[in-house]
């Protein structure tokens, strides 16, 4: 076997003080709430984004579903519907069981009343998904600045550390900015995963609310002519 080429003086652990452990360890009581405020968020941020990810591939595909059942027969429609999609359709039902008996009511009245009644179901659904995104966009916005912040201080106590020991080698200055960096290293590995997230889940829940608007659409123009037909023959 071939000696090693490294030289043995560079084969060697990080000193304890610069690992990510010690550098929390030995930083500034500012520096470590930084972090620690840093590191919930992070878990924050990745708590909503699983729980969006597993509650809009369900939406999806309800809204999947949905537009095949708003296109098919209505009766078979609202048999074999499931979740949001049976929540709309039964909405839509019992809206035009309402509407039957109005007098005086126009098809496309009774249309925008059975649309309204399905987008008003699909909504608060969707406000419900939508909670959650404030905290993705403000962590998103705040959090690389909160950590540069803890990267100002902590450069300010490398300073310091200079002036008292009058000594600007890097075994003086190293430890606190390695401090410094790692609060910025912190933030951003909170802000980037919630910026992407915040934009994936926006642009993921507008689709599906096209998705479900463009079904509304559908089905409420067939239940409205139905309802009028149905209406027509009892004259």
């Amino acid at each position: 076997m071939e000696p090693s080429l490294v030289p043995p003086a560079i084969v060697m652990t990080a000193p304890e003080h610069l690992s990510t452990v010690g550098m929390f360890l030995k930083a500034d009581p500012v520096v470590k709430a930084i972090v620690a405020i840093l590191v919930l968020a992070s878990v924050g941020v990745w708590a909503v984004i699983l729980d969006k990810i597993v509650r809009l591939r369900g939406l999806r595909r309800q809204a999947a579903k949905f537009q095949a059942q708003a296109a098919g027969k209505t009766a078979e429609a609202e048999g074999e519907a499931t979740g949001l999609a049976a929540d709309v359709l039964a909405a839509a039902y019992d809206e035009t069981r309402d509407t039957d008996d109005a007098i005086g009511e126009s098809r496309a009245e009774r249309r925008e009343r059975i649309e309204r009644a399905m987008r008003t179901m699909v909504g608060s659904e969707l406000r419900r998904l939508e909670r959650g995104l404030p905290f993705l966009a403000t962590v998103g916005s705040a959090a690389p600045f909160v950590g540069l912040f803890g990267t100002v201080w902590g450069i300010m106590n490398s300073f310091q550390a200079i002036a008292r020991s009058q000594d600007t080698s890097l075994a003086v200055v190293a430890p606190g900015i390695a401090e410094a960096l790692f609060a910025t290293a912190i933030g951003l590995a909170a802000a980037i995963p919630a910026v992407v997230a915040y934009n994936k889940i926006s642009t993921d829940l507008s689709n599906v609310a096209f998705r479900f608007s463009a079904a509304i659409g559908t089905l409420g123009g067939r239940l409205a002519r139905s309802g009028a037909a149905r209406k027509k023959a009892a004259e």
